[in-house]
């Protein structure tokens, strides 16, 4: 199963109903929480991931995949000098960057997906079938 690596635990404390509701809430409360909202879809094949990234273009988007761990990034910074617009007051859509990481076991990376379309980035990751999960053998001494 896909999961947000920061969610990933073995500790039963953090499998518990009630801790992981207060998490939920923290990171969907926007005051404490700037990443970009995500929707992981599991089908029989594959996993469907799709990330909303509004106003980025593709070529501002990074995806990288590292022992099971895959991380996007999403970086836009506006160079543009004071020009005829006039001086800026204030200035908030200069600069963005976002970073998540998901855990994702169990799935074949030559066969990943990835397309950005209307601010929505979809990621299709194909399972890997039972027979090619790999299976390491450890010799007991």
């Amino acid at each position: 199963m896909l999961t947000p690596a920061l969610f990933e635990s073995q500790s039963p404390f953090f499998n518990d109903h009630f801790f992981n509701s207060a998490w939920d809430h923290f990171f969907k409360d926007p005051e404490f929480f700037e990443g970009f909202h995500t929707d992981l879809i599991e089908k029989d094949q594959q996993y469907v991931l799709e990330s909303e990234l509004p106003g980025f273009n593709k070529e501002d988007i990074s995806i990288n995949l590292s022992n099971d761990i895959l991380t996007i990034s999403a970086e836009h910074k506006e160079e543009s000098p004071e020009r005829e617009k006039g001086k800026y007051l204030r200035r908030e859509r200069s600069y963005r960057s976002y970073r998540r990481s998901f855990s994702v076991p169990g799935i074949t990376p030559e066969e990943i997906d990835a397309s950005y379309q209307n601010g929505i980035l979809e990621l299709k990751l194909p399972k890997k079938s039972a027979y090619e999960q790999e299976v390491k053998k450890i010799e007991v001494k």
